[in-house]
């Protein structure tokens, strides 16, 4: 009897169901025990079966069993749990707790489990190549991982927010497994992915938005725009929270022909020209711009604006619809000011600096800038900037709302003004290659001075000039080392290749061998040039810039040139030294046919110059003047195209050179700041005021054997920021030349060639000033002045230093004129166009503009275009 019933015991011992998991017994044949089912036992031992890969411990913690617990052998909670918990890890196929024997009251228990297979490879299915690669790093997925559902899910979940950000937000995952022969209890994940189609944004509709316009909330949603639309049939602008009426009736009624705004958000519905901009729906950018609608408010004076409801639902045409419905409470006003905790400065400075008056609109932004919580990298004044910039390195400003009367809110503004830190250490990290003395130089900030954020940045703008470290990259990082009132600062810089080659060959019938081979080293190192082991492939990293070029057109024209500068001469000022020479050879036939000969009709030039600049320290720091001394020969034989009757002969141009620039944007390569204006006077000794020559009967090789002139040159360059990166150029450049003796009259040489692209390095060698026009062919040859205009809207579609591109939209207006008597400033050539640029660290600049000329001549749209390429550097 008692086996009788312990056999049926063992049948329904432990056929517990957790989740739809059995429990099963195994036999106990050959115990001979005999017990009560309802009896308490106490667990004599636990042991583990199955275990391949988990520690056998581990699994004894989680399921919860120990030894010494009583329990009973049916029904007993504490084997429905320990069974839960060991699912509950999603580590197991299968698991059981079975009873192996029993000994007198003690109960031994075998935990019965079947790992999950592990991983061993993992391909995909409907994706591209490069999309397989850039998802592959998203996932991180590890070989000899256990294959669990939670896994599945994250790999399903990140695959769905990859093409989620790329619009494609119907993506489908499935992700089977497959059995690896090749491999003990593993799988291979095959990953089947539809992405489906884009979802573009078709309508986004606002609620409750009394006081602010639909397309003012639109243009602060920067990363959720809807897709472009020109129809004579509106948009359905219907919203699942409020309908608005937009009928021209409507429009009328409400006078919103007297408003901007109300026009543009009545012609939203036929005519969005936002064509450039993406459309894409991206949901973690919605969540951003949602806050970026609160933003705007706030800084309306709705301080309490907040999003009640939104929603967003797919349309007909498949697209997305957005419905936001706002809430925007009261506008607030600012009240009193008062301060509380300033020794250093008085109430009325702080409070003129602060700008912000009793009865300004309420603006939470404008008040954290102008106390200094987000500093400008243009340097503008704040509150904090006037503290900092004089060592107060621990200043801290709380302000407080003390009380809201009606729609005002009065301030109290606590300052903590802290002792003044001195910079202690500099240290500069990540420069491989540039050595740490080419970059200590260029530094503002100096041990033994007092700390300034203006030196901070200017130092960050200085670092970022020298053409060789990422502008994007320059991080300085104070310490603070308050226990002795010192700051170490830290600068972090990324070095970028700023090398260029420039490499061109080809073959011409009658002409013979073509090409130019040019290379500009913008970090050159000339002290270690006789060390072989610097060099690497040349010695680097002391800052110099060595150029050195070669061109030929085979017969037509060959020339070479050369340059060194040394940006620090002796290493203590910065006092840059450079040295150039040139020589160039141009030749042409009169029939214009060449017959694979030399030519006997040529041009000859070479000279060389040197030239000092000075960085001044009035009326700032900005200002650099450099001044040089340059020699040029042209030789001319049966050459006539200077003048007439000097086609033979030496022409000598011996001259001085003086230059006043200021130069505070912020990068060289995409400035979004600062300006660039520059004056230069150049000029040669007037040989003829100490010569008894009569120069009315002297023959053209006497008058220009050695050349006379003055000129001068001034050009000034504004940049400024519009919206994010979104950059406004203008730019205004003027010359003109004059001469000492009206017997001699204007020089043949360095006169200015107004239009065209500018590319030829011919203007160059024969003496003239090249000033290109987009949009035009040359049309001055011989200008003796000239005046030059241009606005340009800039925008970036990389910054990053590998390949900078950004595109412009340009207008100008040009002309040149042979005399003085002409010259009209009015009178200019305008044209418009397009354009983009593409700086790349071996070959410099590529550029690219199409223009068309409003005032050329020839009759048809075509003709009245060019494109206009560039090459290396970007012509005047």
């Amino acid at each position: 009897m008692p086996n009788l019933k312990f056999r049926y015991f063992l049948s329904t011992l432990l056929m517990l169901q957790v989740g739809g998991t059995a429990v099963h017994a195994q036999s106990l044949a050959g115990t001979g025990s005999s017990f009560s089912k309802s009896a308490p036992y106490v667990i004599g031992g636990v042991t583990i079966s199955g275990d391949e890969y988990l520690d056998a411990d581990l699994i004894k913690t989680v399921s919860g069993l120990t030894v010494g617990e009583t329990i009973k052998l049916q029904d007993d909670p504490a084997i429905s749990k320990a069974i839960r918990n060991l699912w509950q890890q999603q580590l197991f196929s299968d698991v059981s707790i079975t009873v192996t024997k029993v000994v007198d009251n003690k109960v031994f228990l075998n935990i019965a489990i079947v790992e999950r297979p592990r991983l061993s490879r993992f391909s995909m299915k409907g994706v591209s190549k490069s999309q397989e690669t850039e998802i592959k790093e998203k996932l991180s997925i590890v070989s000899n991982r256990m294959v669990t559902e939670a896994m599945k899910k994250d790999i399903e979940e990140r695959i769905k927010k990859y093409f989620g950000e790329k619009g494609f937000m119907n993506t489908h995952v499935d992700i089977v497994e497959q059995r690896d022969t090749g491999a003990t209890h593993s799988v291979a994940l095959l990953i089947k992915v539809d992405k489906g189609g884009k979802v573009h944004i078709n309508q986004i509709s606002y609620a409750g938005n009394e006081h602010v316009s639909d397309g003012r909330l639109k243009k602060s949603m920067k990363g959720s725009k809807e897709m472009a639309r020109i129809s004579l049939h509106p948009a359905d602008n219907s919203s699942v929270f409020e309908h608005k009426d937009r009928s021209f009736k409507a429009y009328m009624r409400n006078q919103g022909y007297l408003s901007l705004s109300k026009t543009l958000d009545a012609l939203d519905p036929y005519f969005r020209w936002n064509i450039f901009a993406g459309s894409k729906f991206n949901r973690k950018k919605y969540e951003e711009d949602k806050n970026s609608i609160l933003a705007y408010y706030n800084s309306q004076g709705y301080r309490d604006a907040r999003i009640e409801k939104d929603t967003t639902y797919v349309t007909r045409n498949g697209h997305l619809n957005i419905d936001i419905k706002v809430n925007e409470g009261h506008k607030y006003y600012f009240g009193d000011i008062v301060w509380r905790g300033n020794t250093k400065y008085s109430d009325s400075v702080l409070s003129r600096v602060l700008g912000i008056k009793k009865g300004d609109v309420f603006n939470q932004e404008l008040l954290d800038n102008r106390l200094g919580a987000a500093p400008s990298m243009d340097g503008g004044e704040d509150i904090g900037s006037i503290y900092m910039d004089d060592g107060y390195l621990f200043f801290q400003v709380d302000p407080t709302e003390k009380s809201i009367v009606g729609d005002t809110i009065n301030y109290e503004i606590a300052v903590r003004e802290g002792p003044q830190a001195t910079i202690k250490n500099i240290s500069i990290f990540g420069n491989d290659r540039t050595n740490d003395h080419v970059i200590r130089r260029e530094l503002f900030t100096l041990p033994g001075n007092k700390f300034s954020r203006t030196d901070i940045i200017r130092s960050i703008r200085q670092i970022s000039n020298l053409g060789f470290i990422d502008p994007e990259k320059v991080n300085p990082v104070p310490k603070p080392n308050p226990s002795d009132q010192t700051v170490d600062i830290d600068y972090n810089v990324v070095e970028k290749s700023s090398d260029q080659l420039e490499l061109s060959a080809g073959f011409g019938g009658g002409v013979g061998f073509t090409g130019t081979i040019g290379i500009v080293f913008n970090n050159f190192s000339l002290r270690n040039i006789f060390k072989l082991k610097e060099w690497d492939p040349l010695p680097m990293g002391d800052g110099q810039k060595l150029s050195l070029r070669y061109q030929s057109n085979g017969l037509w024209f060959n020339s070479a040139n050369f340059s060194f500068t040394e940006p620090w001469l002796g290493g203590k000022k910065p006092t840059a030294l450079t040295v150039s020479g040139v020589y160039g050879r141009q030749s042409y036939s009169e029939s214009g046919i060449y017959n694979g000969s030399p030519s006997d009709h040529y041009l000859r030039n070479f000279g060389g110059g040197v030239t000092l600049s000075k960085r001044l320290k009035w009326p700032d720091d900005n200002f650099v003047f450099s001044y040089g001394l340059n020699y040029q020969n042209y030789f001319l034989k049966d050459y006539d195209y200077f003048v007439s009757d000097f086609r033979n002969g030496n022409a000598n141009n011996l001259f001085f050179r003086l230059t006043l620039a200021r130069n505070s944007v912020d990068q060289p390569i995409y400035p979004r700041s600062g300006s660039n204006i520059n004056f230069t006077f150049q000029f040669t000794p007037p040989y003829s005021l100490f010569s008894d020559k009569n120069y009315q009967t002297a023959t053209a090789e006497q008058k220009y054997k050695w050349i006379e002139y003055h000129k001068y040159r001034f050009t000034a360059e504004w940049y400024q920021k519009i919206v994010g990166n979104l950059v406004f150029k203008m730019a205004a450049k003027y010359g003109f030349m004059g001469y000492y003796n009206k017997e001699i009259g204007y020089s043949p040489f360095e006169r200015f060639n107004v239009g065209g692209d500018g590319l030829s390095g011919f203007n160059y060698y024969v003496g003239r000033d090249i000033i290109a026009q987009r949009g035009y062919e040359v049309y001055a040859q011989n200008a003796v002045i000239f005046n030059k205009y241009t606005a340009e809207v800039r925008y970036p579609f990389s910054l990053n230093p590998s390949a900078t591109i950004f595109g412009l939209a340009f207008v100008e207006g040009a002309n040149g004129w042979s005399n003085f008597k002409d010259y009209n400033p009015f009178q200019l050539n305008r044209s418009a166009g397009l354009g983009v640029r593409i700086y790349l660290p071996m070959f410099g600049l590529l550029g690219l503009d199409y223009g068309y000329g409003f005032d050329r001549t020839e009759t048809g749209f075509g003709n009245k275009t060019k494109f206009t390429f560039m090459l290396g550097f970007e012509p005047d």
